[in-house]
């Protein structure tokens, strides 16, 4: 498939310019293509001298003149062409298995680091591909039937990096039985379900909060277990998140903003009353995000609201 045809979808869907085609191919999930310049306007040329598309020169006031592309009706005939044709099959390149095929050489720790390393890159993914699931960005929506084909695709996105999360942990747990029990109990948390409200509890860890990675590790046990409601116990938190000169506790709520969690922390009061502390949990509280609260009977209020 070339990305010709991919643009002739997009085209079949609004006319578009080349930098508005650049955007739709970053944002997407599955139209794979780098979408740099040179490779967009290389293809726009090739079809607007097959008569697939055409275009038309708007001239503005204010800004630069844009160059706007069109399908044509021999370019919509050509994409339905292609619809209708046989597929090929999915492809299965992944890096990670040729790495993984010569591991053996690495000690425990070594091969231990680099599966790591693998299933917190997936988990990144997930995030990302969930966020992009919950933004609907660049979908037609034209008809229900349209909705539906869009949204089944990003399911089969998300399922795939479930799947190869679950492969991640399922080769650890072979490869490292005994030492996998002690990894699991890093994480001390519980799914509290009320009222067909869910949210997960934090209650320990075995390593502090001390990192905005950690803080996509709790986004990834959110998604996985379907939920963007979290509250954080005050054991699970490091001396640096109270220290403001850290900007600790700022780069990690922005990540729960960013990723659309909704997460309370149950703090001592006077904890909460130190300080430049205050002042920022006073801010904090002002907002839908993220809340420090001095009991879990406040905070579950809140997060189930």
């Amino acid at each position: 498939m070339s990305i010709q045809l991919a643009i002739l979808g997009i085209l079949s869907w609004k006319s578009s310019t080349g930098y508005e085609l650049k955007k739709i191919f970053e944002d997407s999930s599955f139209m794979y293509w780098s979408g740099n310049n040179n490779q967009i306007y290389k293809a726009l040329m090739n079809l607007e001298n097959e008569d697939l598309v055409s275009s038309e020169v708007v001239h503005q006031e204010n800004s630069p003149s844009k160059k706007i592309y069109s399908i044509t009706k021999e370019g919509l005939t050509e994409l339905k062409k292609w619809l209708v044709s046989s597929s090929e099959a999915p492809e299965i390149k992944k890096t990670f298995l040729v790495q993984l095929a010569w591991s053996d050489m690495l000690s425990n720790q070594e091969l231990s680091d680099v599966l790591t390393k693998y299933e917190n890159e997936i988990k990144l993914q997930l995030i990302m591909q969930n966020e992009k699931y919950r933004r609907a960005l660049h979908s037609p929506n034209r008809s229900t039937r349209e909705s539906l084909i869009w949204e089944m695709i990003s399911e089969n996105i998300i399922s795939t990096y479930n799947n190869e999360l679950n492969w991640v942990r399922d080769t650890r747990q072979k490869l490292f039985e005994n030492e996998i029990m002690e990894d699991k109990n890093k994480m001390n948390y519980q799914i509290r379900e009320i009222e067909s409200k869910k949210y997960i509890e934090l209650i320990s860890t075995t390593e502090p909060l001390s990192t905005e990675k950690d803080a996509l590790d709790l986004i990834a046990l959110c998604w996985e277990h379907e939920t963007s409601v979290l509250m954080i116990h005050n054991a699970v938190l490091s001396e640096d998140f109270f220290k403001l000169k850290t900007k600790l506790a700022g780069d990690i709520i922005q990540k729960f903003i960013n990723y659309g969690i909704k997460a309370a922390t149950i703090i001592p009061q006077e904890t909460k009353q130190k300080g430049r502390f205050k002042e920022m949990a006073m801010e904090t509280n002002k907002g839908n995000h993220f809340r420090l609260y001095g009991s879990k009977e406040e905070a579950e209020k809140w997060l189930l609201y």
